[in-house]
C-alpha cells in the first residue's frame, strides 16, 4: 500500500470528508462516510451515506460518475464494506466499476472486517493507499470506532453552569443557565448522539423530556434530523421514574435500566406507562454496574456515541470510574453561590494529588455563554476530542 499522497490528494480527501459530515446527525448506527471519484484531475462523481439501509457513499458516487469511474480514483473516508447486509459490498462496486486507485482515510475498525476490502481491491490489480488524513475520519466517527475496538460507546458528558463551577441551585431550580445559543448546541450534541443517558434524579427534578427539537436545532436539515429521536436511557436503581414523566409520552424509546432489587409490579406498570425495562446486575455498591451498562447498550442497541445529560452524582460516579471520554462545558457569566449544587460529586478528594486534571482540546464563545471541550488525562479513548472541525482539514 502506497503511502505517498500528493497536495491533490490531499484535497480530494478533505472533500469526501466534508461529504461525510453532511451523515452527522442521520447515520446512526452506521458511521459516517464520504466519497469522492476523480479522473484526469476532474470530479465525476461524489457521494456520502445518509441513513442506515440506503446506499453507501462509494455508491451515490459511482452512479454520478457512470463510465467515467473506469480509471479513475476513489477518495473514501473508510475503508469500503466487504460484506453484503442491507446493502451489497461497496469494495466489489468498486471492482465492478474499474476504478484504477482507490485512497482510503482509515481502515474499518470491525477487527471482523477490518482488512478485506483493501485486501479485495489490491487482489484485483487495484492501486490501494491507506491513511490519509486518518485522524480527522476517525474524529468524525468516535462513536463507531468506541464501539468496535472497546465494545462501548464513546461517552460525551454535556453540563452547563455557572462561572462558579454550579448547575443549579440549592432547590434543584436549573432553567436556564445558559442562553438559546448553548441550548441550540446541546440540541445538535442529542441529534448527533445514539443514546441520551441520564439518572432518575435528574429526570423527577427537571421533569425532562430528552428529545430534538427542530425549532431549536438552528439547522437546514433540521426537521431531517429530528427523524431520529435518540433513545433515551435512565438510570434508575429502585424504579423511581413518576409514571407521568414527560419522557415517557414522547416520540422514541425510553428505556429504564434498572437492577434486580424491585418488584414485577413496578416494571409492569412502568411497562404500561410506555417505558422499556432492562434489569442488570448490581454492581458491590447494589448500584447498576456503569461498565456493564454501556458494554450493553454497545452490543444490544448499537450505541455509538452517548450523550450524557445528568447530575453531580452520576457524573461523578463516571468520571470517577473513568468512564467518560469528552467533556462539552457550557459555562454562563453568572454566579450561583456556595449553596447551589456542584457540577460533580467526587467525594474523597481531600489533597491536591488527588485532583482530576483534564485537558482542554477547545473553547469558544457560544452567544454570551462559553463552551469547553475537555477530556480527562486518564482516558484511553480513540479521538479524544471527538469533535470534527472544518479548521482540521486542509
Amino acid at each position: 500500500m502506497s503511502a505517498l499522497f500528493s497536495e491533490a490528494d490531499h484535497r480530494y480527501m478533505a472533500r469526501a470528508l466534508k461529504l461525510a459530515q453532511k451523515g452527522l446527525y442521520t447515520t446512526d448506527p452506521n458511521p459516517r462516510v464520504g466519497c469522492v471519484i476523480v479522473r484526469d484531475d476532474q470530479v465525476v462523481g461524489e457521494g456520502f451515506h445518509l441513513r442506515a439501509g440506503e446506499p453507501h457513499a462509494e455508491i451515490h458516487a459511482l452512479n454520478a460518475a457512470g463510465e467515467h469511474a473506469k480509471g479513475a480514483t476513489a477518495y473514501v473516508t473508510l475503508e469500503p464494506c466487504s460484506h453484503t447486509g442491507r446493502t451489497g459490498p461497496c469494495a466489489v462496486a468498486l471492482l465492478e466499476a474499474k476504478v484504477a486507485r482507490v485512497v482510503i482515510a482509515m481502515q474499518d475498525p470491525n477487527p471482523q472486517v477490518s482488512g478485506r476490502g483493501i485486501r479485495l481491491l489490491e487482489e484485483a490489480g487495484i492501486e490501494v493507499a491507506v491513511g490519509l488524513l486518518e485522524s480527522e475520519a476517525c474524529a468524525l466517527n468516535p462513536g463507531f470506532v468506541a464501539r468496535m475496538t472497546r465494545q462501548r460507546p464513546f461517552v460525551r458528558l454535556k453540563m452547563a453552569m455557572s462561572l462558579d463551577g454550579r448547575t443549579a441551585m440549592g432547590s434543584g431550580e436549573s432553567q436556564w443557565i445558559t442562553g438559546p445559543e448553548a441550548r441550540a448546541q446541546v440540541q445538535r450534541l442529542r441529534a448527533r448522539s445514539s443514546a441520551i443517558l441520564s439518572g432518575v434524579e435528574s429526570i423527577i427534578m427537571d421533569d425532562s423530556r430528552l428529545t430534538l427539537r427542530a425549532d431549536q436545532l438552528q439547522l437546514a436539515n433540521a426537521a431531517e434530523a429530528v427523524q431520529r429521536q435518540p433513545l433515551r436511557v435512565i438510570l434508575d436503581t429502585r424504579l423511581r421514574l413518576p409514571l407521568a414523566a414527560a419522557c415517557l409520552s414522547e416520540p422514541g424509546r425510553t428505556l429504564v435500566i434498572t437492577t434486580p432489587a424491585h418488584t414485577a409490579e413496578k416494571r409492569a406498570r412502568l411497562i404500561q406507562a410506555g417505558a422499556e425495562i432492562q434489569v442488570l446486575p448490581a454492581g458491590s455498591d447494589g448500584r447498576i454496574d456503569l461498565a456493564l451498562m454501556l458494554q450493553w447498550l454497545a452490543e444490544h442497541e448499537q450505541v455509538n456515541e452517548l450523550l450524557v445529560e445528568t447530575g453531580a452524582t452520576l457524573a461523578g460516579a463516571l468520571l470517577d470510574a473513568a468512564l467518560i471520554d469528552e467533556l462539552q462545558l457550557f459555562v454562563a457569566p453568572t454566579l450561583l453561590g456556595g449553596e447551589a449544587r456542584p457540577l460533580f460529586a467526587l467525594p474523597g478528594l481531600s489533597r491536591m494529588a488527588d485532583q482530576r486534571r483534564l485537558t482542554i482540546h477547545d473553547m469558544r464563545a457560544v452567544g454570551r455563554d462559553w463552551r469547553i471541550i475537555a477530556s480527562p488525562q486518564t482516558t484511553s479513548a480513540t479521538g479524544a476530542s471527538g469533535e470534527f472541525s472544518e479548521s482540521k482539514v486542509p
